[in-house]
């Protein structure tokens, strides 16, 4: 019956990867609306024909990895379990140490091994796309140094986590969903906060903007708008790509406003005080704030829904899964299968929320810095630095966007500027 089981599994992947691979590259449709033909936000208005080509190539093929790996995830956790490895684990970890308090944390070392090297070849084949059209600069060694900073971070993190929870599953085994929750909420906290100071400093270096009169032009403009910044902040990306970006991150005392040097390098003062406005527009409208409670509301119905799914799956199938009972370590890779798939189910719902701020901070920009023409020319220099779709397959915008299309960002800023000039 394993088998059997096993074997659907992977056809239902196969199936689901054939489906995307036919829409993405023969059923979708990226061109732009014959009323946008001719505008700025036509991108045969400032790309080439070949960067027009490779964006395109190089969207469809990272659409295409981006929907294969999330569902590859479940289909490792469904095998993990289905064949017995978290039973071999589970033995192990008990062989490995008496201290049963250490055999946790061994049943998550291996089950994030094999979670590691089985993930491997698709993160490697993303890194060798964005390498083949000149969106990395990334040395190999520095790939593997961030990888393997990523299998240490989330093993750490996971372990807190592993350990909490099936203590709690123990103690409380119809409650232990809600404390799960409760506890999540300052530790998602807490890791915010250390995320500027801790953990960003271990990909890249960061420091204060040594452009000091960009860096004056935009304490500013953050003094316009009323936000107590003292510095901006550069990090290192040129390291690793030609892309662009900017971003605010941490809460609290140690929230950064952040600038790649990619950005600094390619784009006017006046594409980057646009930039950064739109960052203090998310600061202004306490985006970050309403992002976290989106996150707990969500978190809290994911929770609950993965506590009856857990008890009723292990109930009629744990025979099968190799599963004795949900507050067995055993269970972990059911538990982290199942927030996985929930995760991917609200992402259309928590990718609409954060169109909304983003169009919210776009707007907040505009009517800042009132400069149209460094705005449009900020989101075409992004477009074409990292080969983006300015009009992405509609399943694309719905599961991967959480920023507006750049056809709508444009097109709202050409609408901005025509009734600015009739109100003259």
């Amino acid at each position: 019956m394993a088998r059997k089981i096993g074997f659907y599994g992977i056809m239902i992947y196969v199936l689901y990867g054939f489906f995307f691979y036919v829409y993405l590259f023969h059923f979708s449709n990226t061109s732009i609306p014959f009323e946008y033909e001719g505008t700025k936000a036509d991108p045969a208005t400032f790309l080439n024909g070949r960067e027009l080509v490779l964006s395109e190539d190089y969207s469809k093929i990272r659409n295409l990895l981006f929907f294969l790996s999330t569902p590859f995830e479940w289909l490792f956790y469904f095998l993990i379990l289905l064949l017995g490895f978290s039973k071999i684990f589970h033995k192990w970890a008990e062989s490995s140490s008496k201290f049963k308090w250490l055999h946790p944390s061994i049943y998550l070392f291996w089950l994030s091994l094999f979670a590691f090297i089985a993930t491997l070849p698709l993160s490697y084949l993303s890194y060798s796309l964005s390498k083949s059209y000149h969106i990395s600069t990334q040395t190999v060694s520095s790939w593997v140094k961030d990888e393997l900073i990523d299998f240490w971070m989330n093993y750490g993190t996971l372990l807190i986590i592993v350990y909490v929870l099936f203590w709690l599953m123990k103690k409380s085994k119809k409650r232990w969903w809600f404390y799960a929750w409760v506890l999540s909420i300052p530790f998602t906290l807490f890791m915010m906060f250390l995320q500027p100071i801790v953990i960003d400093p271990l990909y890249n270096d960061f420091y204060p903007l040594k452009n000091k009169e960009l860096e004056a032009k935009i304490l500013d403009l953050a003094n316009q708008a009323h936000i107590p910044a003292k510095h901006v902040f550069e990090v290192n990306m040129s390291e690793k790509t030609n892309a662009l970006n900017a971003y605010v991150t941490g809460i609290g005392s140690n929230s950064r406003i952040v600038l790649w040097d990619t950005t600094l390098n390619r784009l006017t003062d006046d594409q980057i005080l646009f930039i950064m406005a739109h960052e203090m527009g998310h600061y202004v409208e306490k985006h970050i704030y309403f992002g976290i409670a989106g996150y707990l509301f969500l978190s809290l119905f994911g929770l609950y829904i993965v506590y009856k799914l857990m008890h009723a799956i292990v109930k009629r199938w744990g025979r099968v899964l190799k599963i004795p009972k949900v507050e067995d370590i055993r269970s972990l890779p059911l538990f982290l299968m199942l927030l996985s798939m929930l995760m991917f189910i609200s992402s259309p719902l928590s990718n609409l929320a954060s169109r909304y701020q983003e169009k919210r901070a776009d707007q907040y920009a505009i009517n800042l810095t009132k400069n149209t023409n460094a705005a449009i020319g900020s989101f075409q220099a992004l477009t074409k630095a990292g080969l983006s779709e300015v009009n992405p397959p509609i399943l694309v915008k719905i599961f991967r966007y959480g920023h507006p299309t750049m056809l709508e960002r444009i097109t709202r800023l050409e609408e901005y500027e025509l009734q600015h000039q009739k109100d003259k």
